[in-house]
């Protein structure tokens, strides 16, 4: 799989959940969290698709190169339905708290639903990791660390301006983007690396 071909995945993705806000929107009749989820997931595809079409040429290829290996192709395959499941459940959790539940074991649960296919994304990269060349396994490992090491000084220090009443946050806003920062930082620390070791 292209990078082109990840692009093309990641609009339809994008363009579909935005059809959808607006079907809910209009059609349905959502209350504004529900459109505002898959406004959001829309908007967070078609980003994605729109950073990978301005990556310099250098990076898509590659990205093509690594993609086209063995662990890349297992590695791709496996990571798609897990992406739509993610979006699915996501929304899914989303709906059922707005509508309420009693029950406070339950509420937790329906919560932590989306937390499955991270865990199962988990997994895949984690196989994709140990299948990979020493090279490439060595540029993602270094990528992991820094981004996990700015996740972390990113959160300190958002906490030291909590603590000095800088700033104002609420904490479950704050833990549920920690994952994204991480992802974001990840690939931002991949690009330089993969450039130094070209």
């Amino acid at each position: 799989m292209t990078s082109r071909h990840v692009i093309r995945i990641f609009c339809g993705i994008g363009i579909a959940a935005l059809l959808l806000a607006l079907a809910g929107h209009f059609i349905w009749h959502w209350k504004s969290d529900l459109v505002g989820i898959w406004t959001g997931i829309g908007v967070g595809y078609l980003l994605a698709g729109g950073l990978i079409r301005l990556m310099p040429r250098w990076w898509r290829e590659h990205c093509d190169d690594e993609y086209a290996r063995p662990a890349g192709r297992r590695y791709i395959r496996a990571m798609w339905p897990i992406l739509i499941a993610y979006s699915l459940i996501l929304f899914f959790s989303g709906w059922m708290i707005k509508r309420g539940i009693e029950s406070i074991p339950l509420r937790a649960l329906v919560a932590l639903l989306p937390v499955l296919p991270l865990l199962l994304l988990l997994r895949i990269a984690l196989r994709y990791l140990r299948e990979t060349d020493e090279l490439q396994r060595r540029i993602e490992i270094e990528a992991i660390g820094i981004a996990a090491l700015l996740v972390s000084l990113v959160y300190f220090g958002g906490g030291l301006l909590q603590q000095a009443k800088v700033i104002s946050l609420n904490a479950g806003v704050v833990m549920i983007w920690v994952f994204p920062l991480i992802m974001v930082f990840y690939a931002i620390a991949k690009f330089f690396a993969v450039r130094r070791y070209r």
